[in-house]
């Protein structure tokens, strides 16, 4: 099973990183146009040549799987210099902490909200849940951060605008500053996850078990914690370890418009330039992160329901 995971791995990282490498050849254009546009022909082709652009499409394709092979996707072609392990030294650390800091606000919290809508049905905390889940749900995040910049940072004046912790507060301080990108990322988590939550347990209610439970005189206290909330969490598991990936890996929209120098930001901005090996190495790199949480989910199950096989004989 682990060794066919492995295989599967490979070849859907291999897949991957070829449909990106040949979309991005597809696009009229290339990183270096802009730049080079107003030099002389002879300049012009030798800053070609010594970024690579000059070779045929397949042979820079044999030669970028070939790097990559080796754990190298090169420098990056718009900022000489600039490789994916300093990309990943410099901006991972910003975006792993947004987005560890709107799962726990998000997550925890959509939980609880789901779990009491599905126990109160019908009820008005049932209904509350429900309308505000679809409101959350509804707004994107990128309106919900302008939302809350012009309102508690501009008109409030409570929390800065834009900017990040940096130096020794990047982990562990600095929190005015991370306080409105938490709440314009977490509100996402909190209205999926309530949701999530709520239509698995009402789906774990219906089943015969839990009135064989009730009628065995077990109290409502312990077939919820012991049976419909321990058989609803099995789709929860897996949409967590999915979650806890693409938080790491930076939130585009909310990293952009609170200036918070992340991984997300970045590869908006290497999108944009076209700068081949730095999108090719986030894009392999988020594909793995998802398809190892992908394994850990199938792990996840058998602790939650044992009568799921992760071994099939």
């Amino acid at each position: 099973m682990i060794l066919r995971r492995a295989v599967e791995l490979l070849i859907s990282l291999f897949l991957i990183a070829s449909a990106t490498f040949f979309l991005l050849a597809a696009i009229p254009g290339d990183a270096l146009s802009a730049q080079t546009n107003r030099l002389p022909e002879q300049a012009r082709k030798q800053v070609y040549k010594n970024s690579g652009l000059n070779k045929p499409v397949m042979t820079r394709y044999v030669i970028t799987m070939d790097n990559m092979v080796h754990g190298k996707f090169g420098e990056s072609i718009v900022t000489p210099g600039q490789t994916m392990t300093k990309v990943l030294k410099e901006k991972l650390p910003a975006s792993a902490r947004l987005g560890i800091q709107q799962m726990l606000f998000g997550i925890p919290l959509g939980l609880i909200m789901g779990v009491l809508a599905a126990i109160y049905k019908n009820h008005w905390i049932d209904r509350f849940v429900t309308v505000l889940s679809l409101l959350l749900m509804s707004v994107p995040s990128l309106v919900i951060g302008l939302l809350l910049q012009s309102y508690f940072g501009g008109k409030l004046g409570w929390f800065p605008i834009i900017g990040w912790p940096e130096g020794n507060q990047l982990w562990w301080g600095g929190w005015s500053y991370t306080i409105l990108p938490t709440l314009a990322g977490g509100i996402g988590y909190i209205a999926g996850y309530a949701r999530l939550l709520k239509n698995s347990m009402l789906d774990v209610l219906g089943s015969d078990y839990i009135q064989t439970a009730y009628a065995k005189g077990l109290s409502g206290r312990s077939v919820i914690l012991h049976h419909i909330i321990r058989n609803a969490f099995i789709p929860v598991t897996t949409s967590l370890p999915v979650s806890i990936a693409f938080g790491i890996t930076g939130s585009v929209f909310v990293e952009s418009i609170f200036v918070i120098p992340g991984v997300g930001q970045f590869f908006v901005q290497a999108l944009t330039n076209r700068d081949v090996p730095i999108v090719l190495g986030e894009t392999v790199l988020l594909a793995a992160l998802y398809i190892v949480t992908l394994f850990i989910t199938d792990i996840l199950y058998t602790v939650i329901d044992p009568r799921i096989k992760l071994y099939e004989s």
